[in-house]
């Protein structure tokens, strides 16, 4: 039971950090380092294998989780799950949507903002920040759980 704990934690410390890490650091670099338009295909390249990611580690955490079923178990599940449904939803719903609107929007730097196609992206963009930022919140818990 030691090393599912181990493994849980470890699993919640990757989730979190990787979010935190490509959220607070690597993207605002991007976007401060290149252009909106190369800035944002290179997020875009990296978005697939950061949902993975999140998905590797949430399930992960998921399945250790239900093993164990320890100190603070109907909590945890409940953010996991969310955490998990969030991540999934923005890895099959919002990315694969943003990512063709991204192809129909010829740039973002020469494009208006009130353009239908880059207001309709704006949308996706904030459903996707806020629920990457309840993801990052709902991992922060889950340490403070621990």
């Amino acid at each position: 039971m030691q090393i599912l704990a181990v493994i849980y934690r470890l699993a919640v410390a990757l989730w979190v950090g990787g979010v935190g890490i490509f959220t607070f650091i690597v993207t605002p670099i991007l976007f401060k380092s290149f252009g909106r338009d190369m800035a944002g295909r290179i997020v875009g390249e990296i978005f697939p294998a950061y949902f993975r990611w999140g998905l590797a580690c949430g399930g992960v955490a998921l399945a250790s989780l239900l093993v164990m079923r320890g100190r603070n178990f109907i909590p945890a599940l409940v953010i996991v799950a969310v955490m998990l449904a969030l991540t999934s939803f923005s890895a099959f719903y919002i990315e694969p949507r943003a990512a063709q609107l991204k192809r129909e929007i010829p740039s973002f730097e020469t494009t208006p903002k009130d353009h239908p196609l880059r207001r309709e992206f704006s949308k996706l963009h904030g459903i996707s920040a806020v629920s990457n930022l309840t993801v990052f919140g709902g991992g922060v818990l889950l340490v403070i759980l621990l």
